[in-house]
């Protein structure tokens, strides 16, 4: 798989509500197949995760919920998101308007009749969604996220420890 980094188009200045920042070696890509994050997660997440499918619009619990805290990658618990940055974009999936800078890859999907930017978790390869040019400022974009894809992690309660 070629991936590719989606050009920077905003500061990074969104409230976190714990600490994210990675050490390089953190945030290298991890040699794994995708078989062996199947102890991991559910097999739904598995098959959104690492067969690129996606759920079903207005299906995640995590679509319409603001509490302050982080949005982990449920595969390997990288920080993806704040919750800052978290907004409703109406389509039924959690939708953001900017990921940690630097934990995320993208590459351009041609599954539909026009080609689509898919995003990656940069440590564990897992897919979380697609990005478009449609959302709110200060960036512009929409992250949109499959929910099975991710995790919360309540501002109150600290980041799991990175996995595998």
């Amino acid at each position: 798989m070629f991936l590719v980094p989606l050009q920077k188009a905003w500061s990074n200045t969104v409230k976190t509500f714990h600490s994210v920042t990675q050490s390089s070696e953190a945030l290298k890509r991890l040699e794994r197949t995708h078989e062996q994050w199947r102890e991991y997660v559910s097999r739904d997440a598995w098959e959104i995760l690492f067969r690129e499918k996606t759920e079903r619009a207005f299906s995640s619990e995590l679509d319409g919920r603001y509490p302050d805290g982080t949005y982990v990658c449920a595969a390997c618990h990288l920080p993806l998101f704040s919750s800052a940055s978290k907004y409703d974009s109406g389509t039924g999936w959690p939708s953001f308007f900017q990921p940690f800078e630097g934990h995320m890859d993208t590459k351009t999907d041609y599954k539909m009749v026009w080609p689509r930017t898919e995003y990656h978790c940069i440590r564990c390869g897992g897919h979380q969604g697609h990005v478009f040019n449609d959302g709110p400022r200060p960036t512009g974009q929409r992250w949109c996220n499959n929910g099975l894809a991710l995790t919360f992690v309540p501002a109150d309660q600290p980041l799991p420890a990175l996995r595998g």
